[in-house]
């Protein structure tokens, strides 16, 4: 099966979640020993999207974590560029008044300059080529004074607790990832968490891509963060 490197080919990272989308959402409950359902409310929480508002959630995959969105009266999509995730989501969310998918780039982008109100990524970060420019773009699609929420893997800093999490990532994942129809995805999963930058080099990134009122808080310890910026216009 396909699997994706850390120089994070377009290509193969799309492949990699093709092949995983099926299990995708279960697996992610088992790695992260249910703790990404905490880490999803508090997106919602952060974010506050509101009835008439336009949201962007980018990375999308299956739309689990847009349908909260939709739920609370924003008009919500569902931006994802691996087409094997998008189907997932199209077929589950069949009955409901959820979410619209839409097949994008990060890079790239098939929306208007201030298109939404409010714009959010939650663990696809760091799976784009480039952080910079992916960033860059959801400032673009972004109205002045726009929201910005990441919701992204970090490092705890805890000393003790840094150096338990890392034997998960490298010894903890790859049996849970056995389980997965694409087992060598969750080894790269646990690569990029790796060499994924901490909380403040994650900070200067966004605001180097023109964001503004950066600022975040961790969660789980800092086994995650929230990153929240503005749209200065």
């Amino acid at each position: 099966m396909t699997r994706a490197s850390l120089d994070k080919q377009p290509a193969d990272v799309a492949a990699m979640f093709d092949g995983t989308a099926e299990r995708y959402d279960l697996l992610n409950t088992l790695m992260t020993g249910g703790r990404d359902r905490y880490w999803r409310r508090a997106v919602v929480r952060a974010l506050d999207a509101r009835p008439g508002e336009r949201v962007l959630d980018l990375a999308a995959g299956t739309g689990t974590s847009s349908v909260p969105f939709a739920a609370a009266g924003a008009q919500t999509v569902a931006c994802d560029f691996s087409l094997g995730m998008l189907r997932v989501g199209v077929r589950r969310q069949a009955d409901a008044a959820g979410p619209s998918f839409v097949a994008g780039d990060a890079l790239r982008l098939p929306f208007a300059d201030g298109s939404f109100d409010a714009v959010t990524i939650s663990f696809g970060l760091r799976n784009v080529a480039d952080t910079g420019r992916a960033l860059r773009e959801l400032r673009r699609v972004a109205k002045p004074g726009g929201r910005l929420l990441v919701c992204e893997v970090s490092h705890p800093p805890n000393a003790v607790l840094a150096l338990g999490h890392e034997a998960h990532l490298r010894y903890g994942l790859p049996l849970l990832a056995r389980v997965s129809s694409n087992p060598g995805s969750y080894r790269y999963l646990a690569e990029s968490t790796l060499a994924w930058p901490g909380q403040e080099a994650l900070a200067r990134l966004i605001q180097d891509a023109g964001w503004g009122a950066v600022r975040w808080r961790n969660l789980t310890f800092g086994v995650a963060a929230l990153h929240h910026a503005v749209n200065p216009g």
